[in-house]
């Protein structure tokens, strides 16, 4: 009786495991409404409880943990298992972060905008392949996030390439240039809340942060989706716009970036 009790708790378990691991993650994975459910809400929820932490700590722990400090690229490696294996993050991501790369390398930006830090995983990508002399400004509503933000970055060893700020975007865009004496962006990364893309793009239009060639660099445009912001890049004769399909970090959901180019 008791082996059988046993037997019926750990089989239980072990098909609770196999659910939340595979089964349920494999049959959401082109349901994009029910996989971010899964994944960006519930999931969290249930580890933030049982852990008493909160996912952005969990992965500045397991950077620390495995990450070897000062290499940028085993940070993202690092981050990149975590979230394709234990806990799924929407950073970029490594299959649109090829793209982001090559993007960066033929841009060989001087002066680099990101909206949206969250953990620090694409500003430390971004900064690993900035040419020297160059500097990233990455801004991250959350303060709880830039904290963790400003560690992985810390940690990557890329600090010095990279200035941090917190704040609505709207709030901080048309200071740039008297905050940061610069005069305009080669390249901006749009990576925060998708309803913000539209408005930010014409508030940096409005500000002159946009000169004649800057490119603007459009993440998770299929899903969660930014729809107005694809409409206005791809219609106005102000942008020469190209689409990089791919898919939703770590999952086989269709997603992709936008590259779109200011004409002026």
């Amino acid at each position: 009786m008791l082996l059988a009790v046993v037997y019926s708790c750990v089989g239980g378990g072990a098909l609770l495991y196999a659910l939340y691991r595979w089964i349920i993650p494999n049959l959401l994975q082109y349901h994009t409404g029910a996989l971010l459910f899964w994944h960006d809400d519930l999931v969290p929820w249930v580890r933030d409880t049982v852990y008493g932490s909160t996912r952005p700590e969990r992965i500045l722990a397991e950077v620390k943990r495995k990450a070897t400090r000062g290499d940028a690229r085993s940070v993202v490696d690092t981050i990149d298992q975590y979230c394709r294996h234990q806990e799924w993050a929407m950073n970029v991501g490594d299959e649109k972060g090829t793209i982001l790369d090559s993007i960066v390398c033929e841009v060989k930006p001087r002066a680099m905008l990101e909206l949206g830090t969250y953990c620090g995983y694409s500003a430390v990508r971004i900064a690993s392949l900035l040419p020297p002399n160059s500097r990233l400004i990455t801004m991250e509503f959350n303060p709880v996030f830039a904290a963790i933000a400003r560690q992985v970055i810390a940690w990557a060893g890329v600090e010095d390439k990279v200035v941090l700020i917190e704040g609505p975007s709207g709030d901080w865009i048309p200071k740039m240039k008297k905050e940061f004496g610069l005069t305009s962006f080669d390249l901006v990364f749009l990576d925060h809340w998708k309803d913000c893309y539209l408005p930010d793009t014409k508030l940096m239009e409005e500000c002159g942060l946009l000169r004649t060639g800057s490119i603007l660099v459009a993440d998770n445009v299929i899903c969660p989706g930014a729809p107005d912001y694809l409409e206005y890049v791809r219609g106005s004769p102000r942008y020469e716009s190209k689409y990089f399909r791919s898919h939703l970090e770590y999952t086989r959901v269709e997603d992709g970036i936008e590259k779109s180019v200011f004409l002026g």
